[in-house]
């Protein structure tokens, strides 16, 4: 096979893959069901066990009347404070919310100066983003968003547990006791203890409540949104615009494992514990904001009798170990399919592993970018010693394949049986070319979805300009590298990765020893640079990859063609041949 054919049609199937898979194997065979019973505009109608005349969850009742600054929502005194290993923030005392969290190792920018990412904030501010919990009932008075809840200390962390309570002077006491542990997971449970005269029906929910300004797009190979585990499957079946569209989203039946709201880095998640009936839900409540609940089914709390339920709330970084480390510590079924890997998991969370390794080692997340490649490349070296071999003996059977088509060009079945016979007698396999080729596809997509989704990646500088691997590459063209005061626009911000991935590529098809015909030669000239083109908006760390691939691609073409001198030699005659015609067909025309 044209080794030549055999890139065109790798590299076609490589963007074929990377711009449609995902998207193509949702569409065919989705996760799971985006159908589901529409809930009805009252919250409490969610659970189909309701009581009638329940408290709406988490009521729009004293919602500011204008946008809040961070700063000043945060200042109250009316705060418990959080200081735990990766998380610190503050629990609002006011409608018991946890509005405030902040993710200690990963920062906002890359600025030296930048803080640490906010990921919750309280209702109100720009980037609003909180975690309620409470109690929708029955012939009880419930507490409300704008309950004042007393706390028995004045900081959470890992070692000291806080508990809010709330006595609405009916003889029913509420109180949620929240503690943290070393990472991200916050654990709540909720209590009612009822100290009336009869008996009173309480159902516990928690919800998630929050605005879309900085979140991150879903696109086709990274789903952000609503996100849950529900029965057997994940479902990332819907996103903020189809939300806002249609108002209320049901998941599909089954058990709720874990539902919430997922970024490209950040996940916050309700996870319910205990074996009591929970229905999750989905809802735009308008204005970009949206809310994710879960609602334990109805319980009777008889007189002088307690309640109470569980639930856990992860609010921090998708990162893959951690992630892993809940699903098996904690049970949490199918919590590090949050991070959406898609159906090269199996592919992609190694290669995540090994880069983490290699970072472990070098120190350098650049390094470990160019270290994984150089292995991919030696694991590769065998193959394409095979290949260049192959190559070596198809050109040397290529006079007698001539003469075989000339000899049966009247019968191609048997023209084609007597090349079969020809190649088995040879040893040679026209197959063999394409081989490395086609194993690259998905170590390629493997790395592309790693740079995208692996927080590991965020913010790690390689070398002089380049300050985060993750995001393209800053150096462009267009502007004089930042001098001029804008930023070119997708494909046209052409950066130094960029021009270094046209010209390798470049060169390595000009180092190809087959010979092509004119409109092979034309497609092989200006592809490299239209891919110069079509890569330069992604990140700079897939773009090193394949700089590097390429750099290696040459010293082993360069290397391999000194031990088959025959194919260089016939590559080259070949060339001289044809190079001769045309000027003589020039010349004819003339």
């Amino acid at each position: 096979m044209d080794n030549q054919r055999n890139l065109l049609f790798a590299v076609a199937l490589s963007f074929l893959l990377i711009l449609g898979w995902d998207a193509g194997m949702r569409y065919f065979y989705p996760e799971a069901s985006t159908a589901g019973a529409p809930q009805s505009s009252d919250p409490t109608v969610a659970a189909s066990a309701a009581p009638q005349g329940s408290a709406e969850l988490g009521s729009a009742a004293g919602e500011p009347a204008g946008p809040v600054d961070l700063s000043t929502a945060l200042s109250s005194p009316q705060r418990v404070s959080i200081d735990a290993a990766r998380v610190e923030g503050s629990i609002n005392l006011v409608g018991a919310q946890l509005d405030d969290i902040e993710l200690k190792d990963h920062r906002e920018t890359t600025d030296q100066d930048s803080g640490p990412v906010q990921l919750f904030a309280p209702k109100g501010t720009p980037g609003q983003y909180f975690a309620q919990f409470g109690w929708i009932g029955n012939g009880v008075t419930l507490p409300t968003p704008q309950t004042v809840w007393q706390a028995d200390g004045q900081t959470l962390t890992q070692t000291s547990p806080v508990t809010l309570t709330h006595d609405n002077g009916e003889g029913q006491i509420f109180s949620i006791k929240y503690s943290i542990d070393a990472n991200y997971m916050i654990t709540a449970e909720q209590s009612v203890v009822n100290n009336g005269d009869g008996s009173i029906v309480v159902q516990p929910y928690g919800l998630l409540n929050r605005n879309t300004v900085n979140a991150s797009p879903s696109t086709f190979n990274a789903h952000s949104g609503p996100i849950g585990a529900f029965g057997d499957s994940v479902d990332y079946g819907v996103d903020y615009d189809d939300l806002a569209e249609n108002g209320t989203y049901t998941p599909a039946a089954g058990k709720t494992h874990w539902t919430g709201f997922s970024d490209i880095y950040w996940l916050s998640a309700l996870i319910p514990q205990g074996d009591q009936t929970v229905t999750p839900g989905f809802r735009s409540l308008g204005d970009d904001i949206f809310r994710a609940d879960v609602i334990y089914g109805p319980e009777t709390v008889a007189a002088g009798s307690t309640v109470s339920s569980s639930t856990l709330l992860f609010a921090g970084a998708k990162e893959s170990a951690v992630l892993d480390t809940y699903r098996d510590d904690l049970g949490i079924d199918k919590f590090g399919k949050a991070i959406d890997w898609g159906w090269f998991e199996w592919f992609v969370k190694p290669m995540v592993w090994l880069l983490r390794t290699l970072y472990d080692f070098a120190g350098n997340f650049g390094v470990a970018i160019i270290l994984l490649t150089i292995i991919i490349r030696g694991a590769l070296f065998p193959i394409a010693q095979k290949q260049f071999a192959s190559m070596a003996g198809m050109k040397a059977v290529q006079p007698k394949m001539k003469a075989l088509q000339e000899r049966y060009k009247d019968d191609k079945q048997k023209q084609q049986q007597e090349v079969m016979a020809l190649y088995k007698k040879e040893g040679v396999n026209p197959l063999a070319g394409c081989l490395p080729l086609l194993i690259q596809i998905p170590i390629f997509f493997a790395l592309y979805k790693a740079l995208i989704l692996a927080i590991e990646m965020r913010h790690k500088p390689f070398v002089l300009w380049i300050e985060d691997l993750s995001a393209p590459d800053p150096a462009k063209i267009l502007n004089l590298f930042g001098l001029l005061p804008f930023d070119p626009p997708g494909f046209l911000g052409i950066g130094v990765l960029a021009v270094l991935l046209g010209v390798t590529m470049w060169l390595t098809f000009k180092l190809n020893p087959s010979a092509m015909d004119p409109m092979q030669q034309q497609i092989f000239n200006f592809m490299p640079w239209v891919l110069m083109f079509v890569m330069a908006p992604f990140a700079a760390g897939l773009l090193l990859y394949w700089v590097t691939s390429n750099l290696l691609t040459l010293a082993q073409q360069s290397y391999l063609y000194s031990k088959h001198p025959q194919l260089r030699a016939a590559a080259e005659k070949e060339k001289a041949e044809k190079a001769l015609a045309k000027q003589r067909e020039e010349a004819s025309e003339k």
